[in-house]
């Protein structure tokens, strides 16, 4: 176990940077790289003060993990769609619908602020072809797979209104997930002026993203599957863009404005694997992006050393 460590940043006195982090060691057994690999971090976010940054990384052979700042609860961005996405799966595991049943493409809403309708705006959302089938149907596996790998809003509602965000919270509490909270669809925007948001910790997506690499959540089959889909994803700024090819990932973005977040599982070219979640907010998005991209390099290669 690697201790906690206390820095002060003299040229930004009296401000006083806590940084702690855990390392379990498991597979991963060179004291050496530990070291090195927490003073990269911290080298990585010293430069900015003003964010907030959470971690997670578990080896899923050895069980080693790295926290920092783990149980830190962040605004969720689109990281909430990978909760909704097994909430999905869940309910067509008990028989309540079918994935290849066809839903209605809709796009007007009710706020939980105030049971007001509202619409998602095609110009705010990354997919926006959904938007020209408006009152066609569409199977509820498109829906999925438009919400994960093109982080649609539009699809996100849909079926968030389809399974409901309670029903969602109970199933990640279900797996031990404390902290995930899933209140509302995207672009409630009286209900984000009054701070009601989705939320998450590294940690908690950790375990969600641990339930589906080791295929246990819902089923081994909807597990197999949703890692399928997850690897289809369109946006891999951050924890795919600087790590080798033939190293797949399979990984759900989230951003809003001075919040970028991306959790996922990486699979590497010999069969091992491990999750990895990285949380921030407070920065703008170029900076953020190559903060959180230099750190999964890090951990691939604690995983492999050069």
């Amino acid at each position: 176990m690697v201790g906690s460590t206390l820095i002060r940043a003299g040229h930004l006195a009296p401000l006083l940077i806590v940084f702690t982090m855990s390392i379990c060691k498991g597979q991963v057994q060179d004291t050496s790289a530990l070291v090195q690999l927490r003073e990269q971090v911290f080298n990585e976010i010293k430069p900015y003060p003003y964010g907030q940054f959470g971690i997670a990384f578990k080896d899923l052979q050895s069980g080693a993990t790295f926290f920092f700042k783990e149980n830190s609860v962040f605004h969720a961005a689109s990281t909430m769609k990978t909760p909704v996405m097994a909430e999905v799966f869940a309910q067509a595991e008990a028989g309540k619908f079918r994935l290849e049943d066809e839903v209605l493409v809709y796009n007007e809403f009710t706020s939980i602020a105030d049971g007001t309708k509202y619409s998602v705006n095609v110009a705010d959302d990354s997919e926006q072809e959904l938007y020209q089938q408006v009152g066609s149907g569409i199977l509820i596996s498109e829906l999925i797979y438009r919400m994960i790998t093109k982080s649609s809003n539009l699809a996100t509602n849909i079926l968030i209104d389809k399974v409901g965000a309670s029903a969602v919270n109970q199933t990640m509490r279900n797996m031990g997930a404390k902290h995930i909270s899933i209140l509302r669809g995207v672009e409630d925007q009286k209900a984000f002026d009054k701070g009601m948001n989705n939320m998450v910790t590294a940690k908690d997506l950790m375990l969600l993203f641990e339930q589906i690499a080791l295929e246990k959540l819902v089923s081994q089959q909807a597990s197999k599957q949703m890692v399928s889909i997850l690897m289809q994803q369109h946006l891999k700024g951050a924890i795919p863009a600087k790590l080798p090819s033939g190293v797949r990932v399979a990984n759900k973005t989230g951003s809003i404005t001075r919040v970028l977040n991306d959790s996922g599982i990486v699979f590497l070219p010999d069969g091992r694997k491990y999750v990895l979640i990285l949380l921030s907010s407070g920065l703008e998005p170029e900076p953020a992006m190559k903060v959180l991209s230099n750190i999964s390099l890090y951990f691939y290669e604690l995983m492999v050393p050069r």
